[in-house]
């Protein structure tokens, strides 16, 4: 085992665990998820070893896009609990040693929130350009982002008679970060999350909020958005020391590269790390045609970027499994293959599936799936469920289908909620996937299960600081079907192995560097490989294997 001091850097090498609180668990038995029940559950999240908490919304909200929609930045929902609920959730993770990061919303607010309210009451109001504002709407549109729900970017505001910009849901309209006060008030918010012992954000859909085309005097209103973005990094940095921005940017690379600071990404001074959404879409594509190339290409195409920097790997987010940087015919081979049927579309560009139903419950694509999350470069990100082999609820709209309670065991509601069924805020999945069958009670009892599964990955990542530090290369080899990659960090080396295909395979591989006597260790298994002095190795893989190998090289014990 190879200790390193992350310091500053924690998030290099962390285990980040996503969760509504709404759908995690409750505990005053009303139907919904609060905060008081999420304690009693920080122990189990310690015990999987995660490292950092990811909050989804927890502030005010009407509730009509799943607390995204807010009308207090500085609150919490009080069907969730109250602030002393949400402190006491901070302080019990932090002594488990997980940090907390929640959701920063910050292109938009809900119509019912007070700024919105004044703002739209008259034309001289003071909060008038909080938001944005046109007299007529633009000719030329783009293509709204829920366009099963939304016709235009711009909505009529009958008393005032002038429209103003939503780029998601007309009850959604969009904040005017050119505003010098817009920008303090979001610096504010801020501040008050990090003040109550947050350890940084989550920032939602980022690009969106640096577009400033349609704002009020065109992007001459604000010149360089990116330098805004530098601006909340550079306060973070100044009250935290320490803090994460984990941004939301699905673009091309050299858009994404942006992101992270100059043209390539090598200045480090804004988003500290960006969820890689170019090679989950291709890990799935590479998943449907039991090809490795698609993913391995991606991998290859990232910026190399600042070396502080880091991308956040993922298999399932709490949004529709977006689909759209493949080409079309690609994204129809990923439906054809895990969403044949139109309910589990949706928007024409993703799947509204969790990966168990997608593979038909095949353990071993399951496992092979997270193994390779854990040992792709970058951070491991967890969406709540994913570590017992949760399904989806496909009666349920959209986005939705993935966003159902968490089963904990196999009674009443799961182990969510003792409340009547009728009360429930969402239903349980039913079926094969239901709380009967999958649910964290069983599975914590049975050595074999997933869930023990995924801490032992956990256990061998955190082991391991190469997988999130270390040095990146696609290996070259002879398979289509398999990925072979390593990652070298502080004189430590380590080689993933993973099969796409579903038959057995033996992978002949030469890893560069190697002079002299040498063997690969299995992390997983125990087992050892021994290397030619050229660094040749055979390693076999049965029908989706994966291999965890760590480059032991032996002293030379010639005597003299």
């Amino acid at each position: 085992m190879r200790v390193t001091d992350t310091g500053d850097l924690w998030w290099k090498s962390a285990v980040v665990y996503c969760l509504d609180v709404e759908t995690f668990m409750d505990w005053n038995n009303d139907g919904v998820g609060d905060f008081a029940g999420l304690a009693h559950r920080i122990d189990y999240l310690a015990e999987l070893g995660v490292t950092c908490l990811w909050l989804m919304p927890f502030y005010p909200t009407p509730d009509r896009d799943d607390g995204y929609d807010i009308t207090d930045f500085y609150g919490v929902d009080s069907r969730l609990g109250h602030l002393g609920d949400l402190v006491e959730v901070i302080r019990i993770a932090k002594d488990r040693g997980i940090r907390v990061i929640a959701d920063l919303v910050i292109n938009h607010t809900s119509d019912q929130h007070p700024w919105f309210k004044a703002a739209r009451s008259s034309v001289t109001s003071p909060y008038r350009d909080f938001y944005v504002w046109r007299d007529e709407a633009p000719e030329e549109d783009a293509e709204p982002v829920f366009p099963d729900q939304e016709t235009s970017n711009w909505e009529l505001d009958e008393k005032t008679g002038q429209y103003y910009q939503h780029i998601f849901y007309k009850h959604q309209p969009d904040l005017n970060v050119a505003n010098p006060l817009v920008r303090d008030e979001i610096a504010k918010i801020m501040g008050v999350w990090l003040q109550l012992g947050l350890s940084g954000f989550r920032v939602d859909a980022v690009p969106f909020l640096l577009d400033t085309d349609g704002i009020v005097g065109g992007p001459e209103a604000l010149p360089d958005p990116h330098a805004y973005l530098r601006s909340l990094r550079a306060f973070l940095g100044r009250r935290t020391g320490d803090g994460v921005l984990l941004g939301e940017v699905n673009l091309p690379r050299d858009e994404q590269a942006l992101y992270f600071g100059g043209a390539d990404g090598e200045d480090g001074d804004e988003l500290t790390m960006q969820f890689d959404f170019i090679a989950m879409q291709n890990l799935y594509l590479s998943m449907a045609r039991q090809d490795a190339t698609p993913l391995a290409d991606a991998l290859r195409s990232r910026p190399a970027g600042h070396p502080d920097s880091q991308w956040a790997n993922f298999v399932r987010n709490h949004d529709e499994l977006t689909l759209d940087k493949l080409s079309d015919a690609e994204r129809e081979e990923v439906f054809a293959a895990f969403g044949p049927d139109e309910s589990m579309q949706v928007y024409g560009r993703g799947l509204t599936r969790r990966l168990p139903p997608m593979v038909g419950g095949d353990p071993r694509r399951v496992r092979m799936v997270y193994s390779l999350l854990f040992t792709l470069p970058g951070t491991p990100v967890l969406f709540y469920g994913e570590e017992i082999g949760m399904g989806e609820n496909l009666d349920l709209d959209g986005r939705l289908a993935v966003r159902t309670p968490m089963q904990w065991n196999a009674g009443k509601n799961g182990g969510f909620s003792a409340a009547k069924p009728s009360r429930m805020r969402t239903p349980i999945v039913e079926g094969g996937f239901g709380p009967q069958h999958v649910n964290v009670e069983t599975q914590r009892r049975d050595p074999d299960s997933l869930l023990n599964f995924i801490r032992s990955l956990v256990r061998h990542y955190r082991n391991s600081p190469e997988f999130g530090w270390g040095e990146f290369e696609v290996l070259d080899q002879a398979l289509p079907s398999v990925l072979a990659h390593r990652l070298r960090w502080n004189g430590g080396e380590v080689i993933a192995v993973h099969n796409f295909s579903s038959e057995a395979k033996e992978l002949s591989l030469d890893i560069p560097g190697i002079d002299g006597d040498a063997s690969l260790n299995d992390m997983l298994d125990g087992g050892v490989i021994d290397l030619t002095a050229s660094g040749h190795a055979v390693i076999p893989l049965v029908g989706y294997g994966y291999r965890w190998l760590r480059v032991i090289r032996h002293p030379d014990t010639t005597q003299y």
